[in-house]
């Protein structure tokens, strides 16, 4: 009978050659199930097979003792199921104990924010190069409609409503959204468009584009926001989704409507139970209108 050592070396050899998973991901494997074996050698358990449900259970409430995070409990267990997955395959088993345990809920940490304070001296972005005009654009963009990075760096410019100052996105789950445009959000994109016709390939559909031309990436959006961040004197670090918290902090300590943010942000759940009612355009607008620090568009 071979050692639990063996068969997880068999294992990790699986998701490398057979399942090609990247060698980072391997090693989160290999970390985790070492752990789960220090855990089983303390206690006599010698062989994978001897594992039961208990057994599992008694190893997540020890882990959660020692100030182990949910989610790494989380990560670990799932380690743990696809390891028996293989064993059962290979007939070294005949049940998974790890199905039906569930980690203990992690409490949500509260998303950081930038104040307004903050936010206004990181969009007064003086200087008319195109690409400082193109990162104002972006910036305002972000935090005037609350958009996801991948939303943001997906735009194309037919999404574009610039006479009702609306932008059409599409988020996850392939589900788009129409989303209000703040009256300095809209100024400092008219500037863009103007810069980005000396810039953009000719077939270029992307709104944002590099300097190349072409359309903008993610990781370079990151590492701009973090470059302005630190020029504008923020002592905070400045991410695409701290922005987009930003824009529903605000939004929210001025307007009170959790289901008009919610709408805004396209979330479907964000930790409430109760589902809430779709609410119009019109009343999002208003809501956007009157709560918005930089919105207040012309009527």
């Amino acid at each position: 009978m071979s050692s639990q050592a063996e068969w997880t070396q068999r294992f990790l050899q699986h998701l490398q050659h057979e399942r090609r998973l990247s060698l980072r991901t391997v090693e989160n494997y290999q970390r985790d199930l070492i752990r789960i074996q220090a855990y089983c050698h303390d206690r006599k358990i010698t062989a994978w097979d001897q594992l039961d449900i208990h057994q599992v259970r008694a190893l997540v409430a020890h882990l959660h003792r020692q100030g182990l995070h949910g989610r790494s409990i989380a990560r670990l267990l799932s380690a743990l199921r696809s390891l028996f997955k293989f064993l059962l395959r290979e007939d070294h088993v005949t049940h998974n104990p790890a199905e039906g345990v569930s980690a203990p809920k992690a409490e949500r940490p509260l998303p950081k924010v930038l104040d307004v304070d903050q936010m206004s001296r990181l969009l007064d972005i003086k200087g008319k190069e195109p690409l400082t005009l193109r990162d104002r654009a972006l910036m305002e963009l972000m935090y005037s409609s609350g958009l996801r990075l991948s939303e943001l760096v997906g735009l194309n410019l037919n999404d574009l409503d610039l006479r009702d100052a609306l932008v059409t996105v599409t988020g996850k789950g392939n589900k788009t959204r129409v989303l209000p445009i703040g009256k300095l959000a809209l100024q400092a994109i008219q500037i863009w468009l103007k810069a980005r016709s000396h810039l953009a390939a000719i077939d270029e559909t992307a709104l944002f584009v590099s300097r190349k031309g072409t359309r903008l990436s993610a990781r370079a959006v990151e590492a701009r926001l973090r470059q302005w961040g630190l020029k504008q004197g923020l002592d905070a670090k400045v991410h695409p989704h701290r922005l987009r918290h930003s824009f529903a902090s605000h939004m929210l300590e001025s307007s009170q409507d959790l289901r008009a943010v919610q709408e805004l942000l396209g979330h479907a759940d964000i930790g409430t139970t109760q589902i809430y009612t779709h609410l119009d355009f019109q009343h999002l607008a208003q809501v956007y209108d009157t709560a918005h620090p930089r919105a207040k568009r012309r009527k």
